[in-house]
């Protein structure tokens, strides 16, 4: 029942006011939780960090943890930490960094405090912004319409399965794969032999979502060599489920559809712009002129759209 979206501009300009309209037209597939995806200006130097604590009270001690750990291997902020003033009990914090001298590591010792902070993405472009909520809800608690950028995801959660709690929505960061996010609309029904499997390899789960899996798998097949057209070819045969999922980096958007065919993706394609959504009534919130919505409604299907140089470099 969850909705998805994805959307790539002609050049640098406010995709994250229409990912919100993408989301906020598919509020009634899932409001437990909504977020999204942005890529804005690549970082010359360190990566774009988001982070979200659990207990506002201890919000000092746990970001000086936090930054303990960080200057521990060998980096430090490159900005001061900006905090949301929601009140909220939990809250999300935005950062720049320099680079840890061993990026797997740091995380691996990040995570050892995530019951208190965790890391929700982290890249060169990547800023991913979730929170319980609906679209609009989200959107003006974190200011996701002023966001400025090349290309993005959005989701919009009904919780099914696991806990609906801000960390457990869309998108998801693939765990440590710097800018790299996936949404996903469906189940995976072999989620725990494969998290067994990529545990085994070294990998790390914050929650029990099954959407999770997805972004590690792919991108873990992409370190081994693969094309990303070629990992979502092969996820097709090798992840079992009902599915659709979005999977995006610096380089562009690329999706995926199960071999039953049984959750929709509509889009609309023009001159390096895209428009994607599970509903068609979605994308024609964002694209008001007449134009062609090309649904993928066969099975086994997958697809990728690159973001032209020209915008990767904004």
């Amino acid at each position: 029942m969850c909705g998805i979206a994805g959307r790539i501009l002609r050049g640098y300009g406010a995709v994250g006011n229409d990912l919100v309209e993408l989301m906020d037209a598919q509020a009634h597939r899932g409001a437990d939780s909504t977020g999204f995806a942005v890529y804005s200006k690549l970082c010359e130097t360190g990566y774009k960090l988001r982070l979200m604590g659990f207990s506002r009270a201890h919000l000092d001690s746990d970001l000086d943890e936090f930054a303990h750990i960080l200057r521990a291997h060998g980096a430090d902020y490159l900005s001061e930490p900006v905090i949301d003033d929601s009140g909220d009990r939990h809250y999300a914090v935005r950062m720049l960094i320099s680079e840890p001298a061993d990026l797997v590591r740091w995380i691996d010792d990040a995570d050892l405090i995530a019951d208190r902070i965790e890391v929700q993405s982290l890249g060169k472009s990547l800023e991913i912004i979730k929170d319980v909520g609906d679209a609009r809800a989200v959107a003006d608690k974190h200011g996701v319409r002023e966001m400025m950028g090349t290309h993005g995801l959005g989701h919009a959660r009904l919780a099914t399965e696991s806990s609906v709690l801000p960390t457990a929505s869309h998108p998801f960061w693939a765990r440590p794969f710097p800018d790299v996010a996936i949404v996903h609309n469906g189940q995976i029904t072999d989620y725990y032999s494969w998290r067994k499997r990529l545990q085994q390899q070294g990998y790390r789960f914050m929650t029990q979502n099954d959407s999770e899996l997805i972004a590690v798998w792919v991108s873990d097949q992409m370190s081994k060599g693969l094309s990303r057209e070629a990992a979502l070819d092969k996820s097709i045969d090798a992840i079992d489920g009902v599915f659709t999922f979005m999977i995006s980096d610096t380089q562009g958007i690329g999706f995926a559809k199960d071999r039953f065919a049984m959750k929709p993706l509509v889009t609309v394609e023009d001159g390096g712009e895209l428009a994607a959504a599970t509903e068609e009534q979605a994308v024609r919130r964002v694209v008001r002129d007449e134009c062609h919505v090309i649904n993928y409604d066969g099975p086994s299907l997958t697809r990728t759209w690159t973001v032209g140089p020209q915008r990767a470099a904004a």
